[in-house]
């Protein structure tokens, strides 16, 4: 299994910037799909999730700003990012919860992460 982001960049403050994040491989069902970031010096945290019925949930920083949303024949994930802020800046990692045959246990799989900068 592989998850494979995109999207990343250099943007200013007050653009706009789309993460996309596909999986990819031996995969049965997927279920929670998200976004998490580190910002340098700074912990991960979670940006975006959204469930296998669709249902979201965000970070307190980023709602208004950020959309969440997937496709689930293309097992993709998407984050759109509007009004970015300086503070926005990280490496973003997709996060994938999902089984890779019917008998097994969902396990976390993780992209690469892709550079986000925001200048002001």
């Amino acid at each position: 299994v592989q998850l494979q982001a995109s999207g990343g960049g250099l943007v200013q403050a007050g653009g706009s910037l789309r993460l996309s994040c596909t999986a990819s491989g031996t995969i049965f069902s997927i279920d929670n799909m998200g976004w998490y970031r580190r910002a340098p010096g700074k912990q991960r945290e979670l940006v975006a999730v959204i469930t296998r019925d669709g249902e979201t949930g965000y970070a307190d920083s980023v709602k208004g700003r950020f959309t969440i949303s997937r496709d689930y024949a293309k097992n993709t994930v998407y984050l759109q990012m509007n009004n970015l802020k300086p503070e926005d800046t990280a490496v973003y990692y997709c996060n994938a919860d999902l089984r890779v045959e019917y008998w097994k246990p969902a396990n976390g799989y993780w992209g690469q992460g892709t550079q986000v900068t925001v200048s002001s």
